[in-house]
């Protein structure tokens, strides 16, 4: 029996950064936060959330295009990644972040309350986090 991992799930975006967090053998994600990625402690807070919540591995929403190309935000998500990898010594892997966020902004709708930008990202996150747990499983 494999000890389940505790896993980090970021939406990238070039102002915020959607945190979600999921435990592998639960496969139910928690919405986290939002971060500013603009801020000057963005690093220092990512690495806090890691410490805390003892994170085994980072799972990171890929965006492309409709027909799947790369795109400019596809570029600047594979420069965080780089500069993740310096920063952190954990295994991350990549997921397709297809439809995230029209899913994020169909199920806040729902809710029928006002919501800002960060809700979506931090939904976002969690949905990117919980379509990798469904296809990791059917991996296994």
């Amino acid at each position: 029996m494999k000890n389940p991992k505790h896993i980090l799930g970021l939406d990238v975006g070039e102002k915020r950064i959607g945190v979600a967090l999921a435990n592998s053998d639960l496969k139910l994600t928690k919405l986290l936060d939002t971060l500013d990625y603009q801020d000057d402690k963005f690093w220092e807070n990512l690495k806090s959330i890691v410490v805390q919540n003892h994170i085994d591995e980072i799972v990171l929403g890929l965006p492309r295009g409709l027909e799947g190309q790369e795109t400019e935000q596809t570029k600047f998500v594979r420069s965080f990644a780089e500069s993740l990898q310096k920063r952190l010594t954990l295994p991350f892997y990549w997921q397709d972040e297809a439809l995230t966020s029209v899913r994020s902004h169909e199920i806040l709708g729902k809710s029928g309350k006002p919501y800002k930008k960060s809700d979506v990202d931090a939904i976002s996150a969690s949905l990117i986090l919980s379509d990798y747990l469904d296809n990791r499983g059917a991996e296994e």
